[in-house]
């Protein structure tokens, strides 16, 4: 809270993306500030860009150059960027080269030829670029340091005093911050760098000073695109809200025999993650995740780091999952995220742009070990803490986020905590292959839940062209859990899994229509059908005469159900 009766300062919208939140709400007015860091890491684009976006007729801004590029050549490459505006050359901007005053007359003869300037134009901006070069030439004179220590404090007391917000852009390496008088005097210090890993490129921004208000400390990852420079806050989405208390809601994920062992689905705003080998229905399982919250009206938002949008949406509509027409109806929005220099900072921020554009209430990250490597090296190191910000930004909205990781299925182990991030989320299914009766089948089992209770039984499930569809609990064996189970009673032998799915249905529903069947069990009349005629001719079930489409379990299903249980 402000002191009753203080001067208030006012703060400048750089109309950087990004940057404003990092700096406490923008930059104060009048300030006197120094853009430093190595060659290449952005100063100049970044002073450009803020010249640009507030430089007006009415309040123009002065662009001095010093030694370094000509004005000609500094706008022939600033140009190709968005913010560039030919319009603004000479009546909003004007630039200014004080090369001859820095190599025949010195600073003061600078300093005379900017407040000179300063006066007639009346600037709202003054930018000094690059300052470091006249510094280097004058320390080396006798009494230079003196001499420039009051030169800047003198420039500094003008400009402020003519109310012009200041820039001074300088080549800075951190050992020389120490007992410098720019430094010293500048109300605020931008630090710009980059560093190369590998094959990727990492820039960072970090607020090392600033007067009269709290920014966020530590480093800020930034992005140079053809719209300039990009700011990614790394608290985004982490800002303090009101606690709303809300009645516990669960949520379909489309698979009915799953949303039985959860309980009845998933918690809403829950963290879940689906964890197991290649091919064992991730993908699937995440797609009619989305495609049943669409179907509630609940619009959702699919990160995509290992395969092409439209390789995935194509798998997808194998699956019966119309996904073209979702994206085109605006009820699901997917990203493509595989460069190999991403920071979490940035995907969480394009995450949740995503969301907001359409109003999603479900997010799916497919997958994690995807993300992971689209990461560049540096932030692989501290993925786990990354990754317990993003999700915690998502989920701290009401959004409910169902993850991927794959893991080695090893019949000697079951694993538990893949790549050890388990703790991170509040759900987890595991899907693991095992061997029954010569054929690799599928089983599924309900790790945990923290909201609520699950059922621990291990079921088979198969993916289907109608999508994942779970049947019944694996009974009668033992040793499921080490890949290779063996036999301890009787089961049913020669039903495929959702034959056996539409056979629990059956067992436990008396007389059972074919629209109540597709209900409960998620599979289409027509398969529905075949199905039930195979049931029959088996003598599990039989049609039930004079009620049309309906059938019931035989007596031959009941000592199977017990010799299950």
């Amino acid at each position: 809270m402000r002191n009753p009766g203080s001067v208030v300062i006012n703060q400048l919208a750089t109309e950087v993306p990004g940057l404003d939140m990092v700096l406490g709400g923008g930059l104060p007015e009048y300030s006197f500030n120094v853009i430093a860091g190595p060659p290449g890491s952005g100063k100049t684009t970044l002073a450009q860009q803020i010249v640009f976006a507030h430089s007006s007729p009415e309040r123009p801004a002065l662009y001095f150059t010093v030694l370094g590029e000509s004005p000609v050549k500094m706008l022939r490459y600033q140009q190709q960027f968005a913010f560039f505006d030919f319009k603004k050359i000479d009546q909003s901007i004007r630039f200014i080269n004080l090369s001859e005053e820095v190599m025949e007359d010195g600073l003061g003869a600078v300093l005379e030829r900017i407040i000179r300037e300063v006066e007639s134009t009346q600037p709202s901006l003054v930018v000094v670029d690059s300052f470091r070069t006249m510094i280097r030439k004058m320390s080396a004179a006798p009494a230079g340091e003196l001499e420039l220590q009051a030169f800047i404090q003198r420039m500094a007391l003008h400009l402020t005093s003519w109310q012009a917000t200041t820039f001074l852009v300088g080549e800075y390496e951190p050992g020389e911050m120490r007992d410098n008088p720019v430094f010293t005097v500048a109300d605020g210090l931008f630090w710009l760098s980059q560093s190369v890993d590998r094959h990727s490129v990492v820039r960072r921004l970090q607020v090392m000073k600033l007067r009269g208000q709290a920014s966020i400390p530590g480093l800020h990852t930034f992005r140079i695109t053809d719209a300039g420079i990009e700011v990614f806050p790394r608290t985004f989405g982490l800002e303090p809200r009101t606690a709303k208390e809300r009645p516990l809601r669960r949520i379909s994920t489309g698979i009915p025999g799953l949303d039985e062992m959860l309980g009845g689905g998933f918690p809403e705003g829950d963290s879940a993650l689906v964890a197991g080998p290649a091919g064992s229905g991730k993908t699937a399982l995440c797609s009619q995740f989305i495609a049943e919250g669409i179907r509630q009206g609940e619009r959702g938002v699919i990160a995509v780091f290992e395969e092409h949008p439209t390789e995935y949406v194509s798998r997808a509509e194998n699956l019966g999952v119309e996904m073209k027409g979702m994206i085109r109806r605006d009820q699901l929005k997917m990203l493509y995220m595989r460069p190999l220099d991403l920071s979490v900072d940035e995907t969480l921020q394009m995450l949740l742009t995503a969301v907001e554009e359409i109003g999603a209430q479900r997010v799916v990250i497919d997958s994690l070990h995807g993300f992971e490597l689209a990461l560049a090296p540096p932030y692989r190191e501290d993925f786990r803490e990354s990754l317990y910000r993003l999700l915690a930004a998502l989920t701290g909205r009401g959004i409910s986020v169902l993850s991927t990781v794959e893991v080695t299925d090893s019949f000697g182990e079951l694993r538990l905590s893949p790549h050890q991030i388990s703790f991170l989320t509040d759900d987890i299914i595991l899907q693991r292959y095992v061997e029954l009766e010569g054929q690799l089948r599928k089983v599924m089992m309900v790790v945990k839940t923290r909201r609520g209770g699950h059922s621990p039984d291990l079921r088979l499930y198969e993916v289907t062209p109608a999508g994942l569809v779970v049947g019944s609990k694996l009974g009668g064996y033992e040793g499921i859990l080490t890949g290779a189970p063996h036999r301890c009673g009787s089961a049913r032998r020669g039903l495929t899994l959702s034959e056996e799915a539409v056979l629990e249905v059956l067992i436990g529903g008396g007389d059972v229509s074919l629209a109540e069947l597709a209900r409960r069990t998620g599979l289409q009349r027509g398969i529905l059908r075949k199905h039930c005629a195979r049931l029959v001719a088996l003598e599990y079930a039989v049609s039930v005469e004079g009620k049309g489409a309906a059938y019931r379990a035989s007596a031959l299903s009941e000592p199977m159900v017990r010799s299950q249980e």
